[in-house]
Parts: structure tokens; C-alpha cells; sequence
């Protein structure tokens, strides 16, 4: 059976963060109206916080126990989808005085299944404690998806370690409000190449942010991006066996990086990561 995943990708400017959530029920609801085969649909970067300042980001920080999620969990199970709100700002009881830019998985059923705390927050521009560990989850006779949130893309370590975890579709939301969305583009393409997966970018609309979201498949090819920075809803129907298909015969068919090493190969040491690339272990996990 094929692997399809059809997705919404949702460029729009942040919501006001008091009362964003019931504004984001019919926004949701309403894109599904318009593409009613929908699977996963995916917001950008903080967009349930749109804030005048870092004071308000902290205001309105909640748990992961909090009514806001609580409140998107039920969405979910209502519409009967994959909800990726974009990232929250949490709050940790267990550490005091921290913020955290945390992306958040709901399924069909209404439950939280995964939640990521951006691991290279943007500084020194962003007030976000930084999170220390990956992320991936299931999606059911789909595949593996996996989270980078804005900054991490640019760091390969990030998109790299999602793809040893079996990630198949990284899900990158994005608030980019500067000219360097240019190389943000070139990342993407970049990311997916060198790990033969999907990348998913999705940024802010204007007025806030410079749009320009974009899917691209495992060999790097744009499957459909928004030119400007104007509110859009871009759709696509990811066929996972996409990235079967590259890692066995080759990006191209030529390149195949994961079968890079034979049994006779040696460890090669990192010295920058006090650690080592191991060929026995040089797989994504399934």
C-alpha cells in the first residue's frame, strides 16, 4: 500500500495571541473545508503568539498540562487530523525561569504524541532556554516525521540526527522576518539532499514575516512554494516511498550516502564531537 500523506501548508501571519486559539478553530476548519482530503496540516513558527514584546511571550507561557493544549488536543480529535500549530511557548514547572520554543504534535484522536524544544534558539535575539533532545513520531501507514524549528536549519547536525532517528519528513515552522530567507531556501533544498528526506519550511505572512514556504522532496526538488510573502495554503500529497525509492538506488540515481560504509570500514573519529561516526551503526533506524 502506498504511503501518501496529504498535507496543508499554512503561510499566514501570527494570531493575536489572546483568544488565538478560538480565531485558530475556524481557521482550521476552514482549510479543510477547502481540501477536504487533508491529513497534516502544519502552521509556522509562534504563530498562536503574535506578542508586541518578550515580556508578553512570557505572560502567556503556558505547561503542556495548560488549557491551550488541551484545547488544540480536542481540535484535533474533533477535525479528526494531524495538527501541527505551529510551535508554543512553554513553561516547565520543572525549571523555573525558563521559556521554551516548543513545537507540538496533535493526532486524529486528540492527543499530544510529540512536543520539541527548539534546540538553537536565535540568539541574541530570542529569550528561549534551548531544548536537548530530537524528535520524531509516527504517522500510521505514512512514515516518520521529525522536528527542526527555524534556527535549527541551519546547523546539519539537527536535520541529520532526525534522519539517523528514521525521519522521513521534517516539519521546519519558521518566523522569519529578515532578508535571510534567501539562504533559508537553499537549507532546505540542502537538508533534504543530504539526507534524502522531506523538508517542510514553513515561514510567517506578511505583514510579520516574509512567507516563501516551501516542500521539497528527498533529491531536492521544490515541490510547491509560495513566491511572496502573502497569505497562502499550499497542498501536496507526499508519497513516502518517495524516500525508499532514493536511498536505494541513489539521489539521481547515483548518490547513496547511507550505504557509504562496508564491514571492513574503521570508526572515524570526530574530534570537534568528542565522538565518532560508527559504520556498524551508520543507518536510519526504521
Amino acid at each position: 500500500m502506498a504511503r501518501t500523506l496529504p498535507v496543508a501548508v499554512v503561510q499566514q501571519p501570527p494570531l493575536p495571541v489572546a483568544g488565538a486559539v478560538s480565531r485558530f478553530t475556524d481557521d482550521v476548519a476552514g482549510v479543510l473545508a477547502r481540501f477536504p482530503q487533508t491529513r497534516l496540516v502544519a502552521y509556522p513558527e509562534l504563530h498562536l503568539f503574535g506578542v508586541e514584546s518578550d515580556q508578553e511571550l512570557r505572560e502567556y507561557a503556558e505547561p503542556l498540562t495548560g488549557r491551550r493544549v488541551k484545547a488544540l488536543a480536542e481540535l484535533a480529535g474533533d477535525l479528526g487530523i494531524w495538527l501541527l500549530p505551529g510551535s508554543l511557548c512553554e513553561v516547565d514547572p520543572d525549571v523555573p525561569g525558563a521559556v521554551f520554543n516548543t513545537a507540538v504534535a496533535f493526532s486524529p484522536e486528540g492527543q499530544l504524541v510529540a512536543w520539541y524544544r527548539k534546540i538553537f534558539p536565535w540568539r541574541p535575539y530570542e529569550i528561549f532556554r534551548p531544548g536537548d533532545r530530537f524528535v520524531v513520531f509516527d504517522v500510521p501507514e505514512a512514515g516518520r516525521c521529525g522536528f527542526s524549528i527555524c534556527y535549527d536549519a541551519w546547523f546539519p547536525e539537527v536535520s541529520r540526527q532526525l534522519a539517523w532517528l528514521g525521519a522521513e519528513v521534517i516539519i521546519n515552522p519558521v518566523q522569519t522576518t529578515t532578508s535571510d530567507r534567501a539562504q533559508e531556501l537553499v537549507l532546505a533544498r540542502a537538508n533534504a539532499i543530504v539526507n534524502q528526506v522531506f523538508v517542510i519550511s514553513v515561514n510567517a505572512a506578511a505583514p510579520l514575516g516574509v512567507g516563501r514556504s516551501l516542500i521539497v522532496d528527498p533529491e531536492g526538488r521544490v515541490r510547491v512554494q509560495a513566491d511572496d510573502p502573502t497569505a497562502a495554503v499550499l497542498t501536496d500529497v507526499l508519497d513516502l516511498d518517495e524516500v525508499t525509492r532514493v536511498r536505494r538506488f541513489g539521489t539521481a540515481g547515483l548518490n547513496r550516502m547511507w550505504d557509504q560504509f562496508t564491514d571492513a570500514d574503521v570508526p572515524l573519529e570526530l574530534p570537534v564531537y568528542q565522538g565518532r561516526i560508527d559504520p556498524a551503526r551508520w543507518k536510519p533506524r526504521d
